[in-house]
């Protein structure tokens, strides 16, 4: 959108800027607020530990209400810079304005500040209009095409509005007022002047409000405001929307029909952002074409479908898997791909995956290298089980190993072992894999995960015959994989006497090398943990304060959190009697050496390699956990 910015305002001790006072002046000055309230407030804040605007101290101690700070706002014209005045107002943190004046000042061309800050979403553009409003002294409207003045439209040649971004919305006291995305550029303001006179009252409004609005009301008449929708044109499309979810290494994409527009966005590093917005009118082609190339029911709209894409990028030449689903909303259908690379050799060697030294060698000594035994690895959607899974297979793949897998559906494809993909339509159901999986003399059997009590009292009898197990299950932590195998029906002495380990893993987001600075946890998120300063003794803690090689995020890439449970006679005991999860958690952690998942997310956090933000938000607190020097040395760190 508009708008240079940078900072503004008065400067204060720490060098950060206060434009909070010269708002605060204009809300004496409108009697909102008095000198002696103000001053009370800065005494407040200057007393606080971590940084707070003004604007929000004042708001916290009730000193006068947001609806006031608006009204004082749009009164009187701003002289405060455009990101100054978006921190004031707590729509900005301080951290991305210098992110985006960062990204204004490494692009060749002049860009306007407001237009990288929502380009990287740091925020909304109907706040950014708001913001200029305050700005600039022009009113803030929120086009509806239902408010729009038909015969005020009726006037203005098409491609003018599509050039030059704005619509005319009524007619107030003789004068025409005019929606305006950019009331700063002069050429568009007299065209506007010219096609309704020089009474014209201009009004900011978001690009995306005006273009829905103007797509609403002259439907069909436009060939210029949005792409063709001929099959060609969708096909590339969809193809540059894989094509470049491949380069951004996206794990999932999302294709949202929304009420207005047609929303696209990436999962990178387990954050869904956002990779572009389209027109409504696309919602239907676009799902039309994915499926059929997932070869699914193009005529039934209103159930569920699911599907599977191979597609080879014509720029890199890499083969794509995809997992599609099609799912009905009001809106249309939602169509979410998984993207699963079919190369092999991109598997991570066992010994890479992340684990620390201690646990690595336990695991491979104790579970992967036993003879025969299920080995369970659990987690949510998304926390790396599979890769984990499969990086045991590479490991144990030889040429005296007898390898067959189970899989819905295969995610990698592994030269050397047999590999079935389950496919409901054909009859190769899971079941019927199960029962025929034992008659080909396989060393190690693999299942892509435990679903059901069938596939779970399958994995536990092919234990008990003398196969080794490996596979996936739903649950929140390692004791919580154990208990949920009982309640599924199975009885606790095959249990006790299969399971060989349960490893639980997550994936928290890599604080970003180039960018990364010391942190000082707060004194909240001490509390959360049941942490206290003698606890962290030793740590140091980094956060990213963004940059170009991370986006602006302060994060690269993930790592895995594991928790690690090797069950001994005391832990098969307690399986035994039917304890409960907390006191066969504790007689783990106390006999088995076994480090919770926060644990080892809090060992990664103190060496700075995750933030503890995510640590404290990502991870399952359950019990307070040692302290950090205990840790590092359970885990021979």
């Amino acid at each position: 959108m508009i708008q240079d910015a940078g900072t503004g305002g008065t400067e204060r001790k720490d060098g950060a800027i206060d434009s909070g006072l010269e708002i605060a002046a204009l809300l004496v000055k409108s009697g909102v607020l008095d000198q002696t309230r103000l001053k009370y407030a800065q005494r407040v804040r200057g007393k606080l530990v971590s940084q707070r605007t003004l604007l929000a101290v004042m708001l916290e101690l009730r000193f006068f209400s947001r609806e006031q700070l608006r009204e004082t706002l749009r009164s009187n014209i701003v002289s405060v810079k455009l990101g100054a005045l978006l921190v004031e107002l707590g729509y900005l943190k301080q951290a991305e304005l210098q992110a985006a004046l960062a990204i204004q000042q490494e692009t060749e061309n002049a860009r306007m500040l407001g237009e990288i800050l929502v380009e990287q979403r740091f925020i909304e553009e109907y706040t950014l209009a708001e913001a200029l409003a305050y700005q600039l002294g022009f009113r803030y409207l929120d086009v509806n095409p239902d408010d729009v003045d038909r015969t005020l439209l009726a006037r203005v040649p098409p491609h003018f509005m599509v050039q030059h971004c704005f619509i005319p919305v009524r007619q107030e006291e003789g004068k025409i007022v005019v929606a305006i995305a950019d009331p700063l550029n002069m050429e568009t303001r007299k065209t506007a002047e010219k096609l309704f006179g020089a009474n014209t009252v201009f009004a900011i409004a978001t690009t995306k409000g005006i273009r829905d609005a103007f797509t609403t009301l002259k439907r069909g008449n436009l060939q210029a405001e949005g792409p063709a929708t001929d099959e060609h044109t969708v096909t590339g499309i969809v193809n540059s929307i894989f094509e470049e979810a491949l380069r951004e290494r996206a794990s999932d994409i999302h294709i949202e029909p929304m009420r207005n527009v047609l929303r696209v966005r990436f999962r990178r590093d387990g954050m869904l952002t956002l990779y572009k917005d389209f027109v409504r009118e696309l919602a239907l082609p676009l799902c039309s074409r994915i499926k059929v190339m997932a070869e699914a029911d193009i005529a039934e709209r209103r159930r569920h479908q699911d599907g599977r894409i191979c597609y080879e990028s014509a720029k890199s030449g890499i083969t794509l898997d995809m997992r599609v689903s099609f799912y009905v909303t009001i809106y249309g259908e939602k169509i979410v791909l998984r993207l699963l690379s079919k190369k092999g050799e991109q598997l991570l060697d066992l010994k890479e995956i992340g684990m620390p030294p201690r646990m690595l060698d336990h695991f491979i000594d104790d579970a992967v290298d036993c003879p025969s035994g299920v080995l369970i690895v659990t987690g949510p959607t998304g926390s790396g089980k599979t890769s984990t899974l499969y990086s045991c297979v590479h490991y144990l793949n030889n040429l005296h190993t007898s390898i067959v897998t189970a899989e819905e559906p295969v995610e990698y494809v592994i030269e050397g072992i047999a590999q079935c993909s389950i496919n409901q339509k054909i009859g190769v159901t899971f079941e019927e894999t199960l029962r025929h999986i034992v008659r080909q003399d396989p060393d190690v059997i693999v299942l892509g995960e435990i679903c059901d009590n069938f596939s779970a009292e399958t994995a536990i009898q092919a234990a008990l015959t003398g196969h080794k197990v490996l596979t996936t299950f739903h649950s929140e932590d390692s004791v919580g994989g154990l208990l949920r195998l009982m309640n599924m029906n199975i009885e606790p002495f095959l249990i006790a006497s299969t399971v060989v380990c349960v490893l639980s893993q997550r994936l928290l987001r890599r604080v970003c090398p180039a960018c990364s600075e010391p942190y000082l946890p707060t004194p909240n998120e001490l509390r959360r943990i049941g942490y206290s300063n003698l606890d962290i003794r030793g740590a140091e803690f980094l956060i990213g304060k963004g940059c170009a090689k991370c986006r602006y995020s302060g994060y690269q890439g993930r790592i895995g959190v594991f928790e690690m449970l090797i069950p001994n006679e005391l832990v098969k005991d307690a399986v035994l009697s039917k304890k409960t999860s907390y006191e066969v958690r504790k007689i783990s952690t106390e006999t088995t050496g076994m480090v919770t998942l926060l644990e080892s997310g809090l060992s990664l956090a103190s060496r700075g390699a995750v933030s503890l933000q995510d640590t404290v938000r990502l991870l399952p607190r359950i019990g307070k956990p040692r302290p950090i020097a205990e840790i590092r040395r359970l885990l021979g760190e």
